[in-house]
Formats: C-alpha cells, structure tokens, sequence
C-alpha cells in the first residue's frame, strides 16, 4: 500500500513532464498493430516536448483569445486576427512536426497512424490549434481528388512545416438561414472568365478566419459548388465568435463583396467536392476526442493516486477505482477505434472494403465517440473534486471544448442521417463494417449489429448508430486490449460511469492508464 500523504502535504504534484506517448498503452500498442511502428520514436519525442513548455502555451493561449482589428491605425480596413504569441508557438511546433501533412508527404504504410497519434498527443496539451490544422490537412485531398492544377499549385505551401512560410486552409459553409443545410446557401459566384468567379454574401460561420486560403460553399450559375477562396480583398471579417469553449482558435462571421475565388471540381457539385474535406475532419473530431478523454483519464488517474480522504488514497478506494476504471476503458475504447480508422485511411486508396469500412464508421465514431465526450470529461472532473472545478487544474477547459467535438462537421443529427443513408444505398459500407465486428468471433456482438442495421429507420437512427458504434468497440477491445478492459466494456451494469462489476479488475485497468511521472 502506498504511502498517505500527512495533511499537511496532501496535495497533488503537478501532471508535467512526462512522456505522453510512452504513458499512453493503448496509443502505444495501436501505433505498431496499425502499422505506424517506425513513428515510435517520434511520438515518444514529441510526447515528452508537450509536457514542457506548451503546457503554459495552452494556458496563455486560452487565457488570451485572438482579437479582431479591422481597421489600421489610418482607418484602412485589414481584417488581422491578433494571437497571443502562445498560440504561434503552438502552431509552429505542431506543423513543424507535420501534423497538417505527414499523411500526404510521408509515402509509407502508416502515414495516416502516424500523424493520428502525434495529432492526438498535440490534442492532450491544446486543442483550439488543432483546427487550423485540421482543416489544412484535410484540404489536400479535396484538392487532389477535384481539381488537381489548384493541388498542384498550392500543396507545397499546404504541406510546408515552416509556420509562416506556408498557407493555412480554412473552411466556410455555414450561412444564418441555412445552418447544416447548406443547400439553402445564398452566398453567389459570379463567372469572371477561366476557372475565376466573384463571390458575394456572408458566412455565419467561417473557421480560422486568419488562414491564407478558404474552400467554400457558393451559388454558381450551374447550383451549389465550391470554391479555393485566396485571403484578400473584398474577404471581410465581421466580428469574431465569443464561444463555450475553444477559446484559444479564431472563429468568426464574414462578408464577401467581390471575393475572387476558383471553382474546385464542376459547378452544382459542392457539397460532393468538399465532402473530402469534411470525412478527413470527421476523423480529426474522433482523434480530438479520444485525446481530450485520454487527457480527462490522465488527471483523474494521477489525482486519486497522490490525494488521500478518509484515510486511505483515493486510488486504492473501491468506488473510486471503480469510477477510475470506467473511465479508462471509455478511453481506451476511443483511442482503438481511431487508429483503426486512421488504418483505413492510409489503405482506402488501394482496398475497396477499407474504403466501405472508412465511409460507414467514421461516421458512426463520430457520432458515438464525440457524443460520449462531454459526459466523460464531467465525471473526470468530479473525480478531483471542488479541485477540478477551478481553473487551475485544467478540468474546466477540457469540459468546456469536449461538447464541439460533437457540433463540428456534423452534429448528431446529421451525422446519424448520414449513417442511415449509408445504410441504404451502399451496402458494401454495411458489409464491410459487419465483416470487421465479426473478427472478434462473438456471435452474440455480429447479431447485434446485424439487427441494428436492419432495424434502423429516420426516427431511430440515434439508436441503431449507437448500437453499431458499441458493437465495433466491443469487437476492438475484444481482439487487441487486455482481457480485463474487453470484459469491463461488455459488462457495464448502469448509464453513469462506475458501475462496473465486482468481477471486473478495476485496479489493474487503472495501473494500465495511470501515468508515471
């Protein structure tokens, strides 16, 4: 039994300093099943850089959120986005380890593995500057696909690690009347000869407004389509978005008047165009959110292990292990699910049935991961006590960012219809997925799925995308976790964490995910 602290000591150490990546099992463990062992080393460095400085980084960043200036000090309109320099620090640290381009300019197996973990690890320490370097990311693919004389013009600056020197890519689609349905846009393009068009309208909600280049969504004369929209005259920003969290990133309402752009792909094919960009971000909402409860486990785990009540450490208390253990198999049921989808990701160009399986469940991980985001890090927090709720201890940024994960690139909703119709119209989708449930052998888990997809209508959508979400985990923990974690995600009794089994060995699945200092 460890040591109580003396009351007068009884404080917990601070979680700095150590190894993200060698802290992480299952990230670990996923690295090299999925293919990306070569990365190892990588990961380990830049596991052990984030627990330093960028710690405070995080901190000043979102302490000291962007400011608009629209107008110089000669009253001419410039539209700057002011950072804190915590946040430019940020960015040039992960984009100098390519977490924007090592999918597209690493050519090996595991690329997409690889650039997976190190944007999960970077997800641990800050998480608002990971969506400019999402988005950034997932724009090379849309360009490849739709229109590669603008890839090839603009993927070296896309793909460049120099913070600064390079182009950051942003993402407006939203527009007030429309919100998801974007086909509603009103937003106009206006041919002005070549692949050049004039757009002209406003954006409810434009995404790193500070970026040097934008797709969006606009009415040409052939319908909706998409556009590669340079930053610069007649791109005007109207305010920036006061949000419940992701503070440290830049979001904002804009005008365009006149903003020259180049159609991506062919007239009235928008939404099928950037729909390359949205996928790519979707597996970015998974990975953010597995972080962000691996960030959540971290705190909780390393709290109960130096705090004592009632005399005795909270790790070493029953309940608490039992609410600790809960969380951490939620946890790691995340982290296997998105790197199994990164794997698809890095095969789905060559492997039909790895891009059926891509198609089909990262919509149902996203969903189902980022839904459980919000209610895992509220029990995190509770699991340091009135400790958690100030904001000191890190718990209320990380409460306050998880519920986005579950808004951006498709709320519930949304993201459920677009299961359904999955479902429905490309079976290879539903084979593929059924095909990867049932590698765990259970029977009982492939039936499940089975019925749920059969089951599945407009109104239970929710429903049956839950049921599939949790029959893929289950058959994940099944082949690659311990048999402990596998048994405590088929057993759990209740709807609140902590109510797993007194058969379940909830001390070691904490020791598996406690980090070490």
């Amino acid at each position: 039994m460890a040591t109580i602290p003396s009351s007068a000591a009884n404080q917990v150490p601070p979680l700095a300093g150590h190894d993200l990546f060698e802290c992480n099992r299952p990230l670990l463990e996923a690295l090299e099943r999925e293919g990306a062992g070569w990365a190892a080393e990588r990961c380990s460095s830049f596991g052990r850089i984030l627990t330093g400085e960028p710690l405070e980084w995080g901190r000043l960043a979102n302490e000291n959120p962007p400011k608009l200036r629209t107008h110089d000090r000669y009253g001419e309109r410039i539209d700057e986005v002011e950072f804190h320099p915590a946040w430019h620090e940020l960015m040039r640290l992960s984009l100098a380890h390519g977490l924007h381009s090592l999918s597209w300019t690493e050519e090996r197996e595991g690329a997409h593995v690889a650039r997976a973990a190190l944007f999960m690890l970077a997800g641990q320490v800050e998480a608002g500057h990971g969506c400019p370097v999402s988005m950034t990311h997932a724009a090379v693919p849309a360009l490849r696909t739709a229109a590669p004389q603008l890839a090839a013009e603009w993927e070296p600056l896309l793909t460049s690690t120099a913070y600064g020197e390079g182009a950051l890519c942003g993402m407006a689609m939203t527009e007030r009347q429309g919100g998801s349905d974007v086909r509603v846009n009103t937003t106009s393009a206006r041919p002005v000869g070549g692949d050049e068009y004039a757009l002209d309208g406003a954006k409810w909600f434009c995404s790193a407004p500070m970026s040097e280049i934008f797709l969006v969504l606009a009415q040409a004369p052939g319908g909706l389509s998409c556009f590669l929209m340079p930053r610069g005259e007649g791109f005007h920003i109207q305010r920036l978005k006061d949000k419940l969290g992701d503070r440290s990133n830049a979001s904002s309402e804009i005008e365009l008047e006149g903003a020259l752009a180049r159609l991506v792909g062919e007239e009235g094919r928008g939404v099928r165009t950037i729909v390359e960009m949205v996928v790519q971000t979707r597996l970015d909402c998974v990975l953010g959110t597995a972080a962000a409860m691996r960030q959540a486990v971290e705190h909780a785990t390393h709290h109960a292990a130096h705090r004592a009540a009632f005399g005795a450490l909270l790790v070493e208390q029953p309940l608490m292990q039992n609410v600790l253990a809960d969380l951490c198999v939620e946890s790691e049921a995340a982290t296997v699910t998105a790197l199994r989808l990164a794997r698809a990701y890095d095969r789905r160009a060559t492997d039909a049935r790895e891009a059926a399986f891509a198609r089909i469940a990262t919509a149902i991980a996203k969903y189902w991961v980022c839904k459980r985001g919000p209610g895992h890090a509220a029990e995190a927090l509770e699991c340091l006590g009135g400790n958690g709720y100030v904001e000191e201890s890190g718990m209320p940024r990380l409460y306050r960012q998880q519920p986005l994960q579950s808004i951006w690139e498709g709320s519930g909703n949304v993201v459920c219809l677009d299961v359904l119709r999955a479902l429905q119209r490309e079976p290879e989708s539903l084979e593929a997925l059924l095909g990867e449930i049932a590698l765990a052998g259970d029977a009982d888990l492939s039936n499940a799925a089975e019925q749920a997809a059969a089951e599945a209508d407009e109104a239970g959508a929710r429903y049956a995308v839950e049921r599939l979400a949790l029959a893929l985990q289950a058959s994940l923990l099944i082949r690659h976790a311990p048999a402990a974690v596998a048994d405590a995600f088929r057993a759990r009794t209740g709807s609140a964490y902590g109510t797993l089994p007194r058969m379940i060995d909830v001390a070691a699945i904490v020791e598996r995910h406690r980090p070490v200092l």
